[in-house]
């Protein structure tokens, strides 16, 4: 009885991984599809591309990334343009005008995206400016008057005595 149940519930766990990897498998929208290329060059092409490409719906995962049925779609597109014998520029420039400069992770220089290129170096020059300036700040000297440096002399002077008289105590 015992043997039974152990064999019935090892069958019910076999019969649903095999179940479960046979369904994955057959997934047409699955990341795993093949794309069959008549030359090494286009399909180099291709896979430079997804993984260039960023999925519009996705939070940062390129087309080549993503399980999102928008970026099956773009793969495909891509897989099409590239067999129609399109350059690698005009199929980025057609995702870019259907999509938008974010669908490409190395987006143009223009003024929409000139933060994206100029705000890492400005911002990496104000802090080094900063720096500059504040440890200019603390090495600056005073010059002192004969007599304002008599009177600091005196005050060190006052101060160093209370102290020698509390250390007696």
């Amino acid at each position: 009885m015992l043997y039974t149940r152990i064999l019935t519930v090892l069958l019910v766990g076999l019969s649903t991984l095999l179940l479960g990897s046979f369904a994955a498998g057959a997934n047409p929208s699955s990341n795993s599809a093949q794309y069959e290329f008549e030359t090494d060059a286009q399909e180099r092409q291709f896979r430079q591309l997804v993984n260039e490409l960023r999925c519009p719906k996705c939070q940062n995962q390129s087309i080549a990334d993503s399980d999102a049925p928008l970026a099956v779609d773009l793969r495909d597109r891509v897989y099409l343009m590239t067999m129609e014998g399109q350059s690698r520029e005009d199929i980025i420039e057609f995702m870019r005008v259907r999509y938008g400069d974010f669908v490409h992770y190395k987006p143009p220089v223009n003024a929409s995206t000139l933060i994206l290129w100029v705000g890492p170096a400005a911002v990496l020059l104000g802090g080094v400016l900063t720096i500059v300036l504040m440890t200019r700040r603390q090495r600056r000297t005073v010059d002192l008057s004969a007599d304002e440096q008599a009177r600091l002399d005196a005050l060190l002077n006052a101060d160093d005595s209370e102290q020698a008289k509390e250390q007696r105590k």
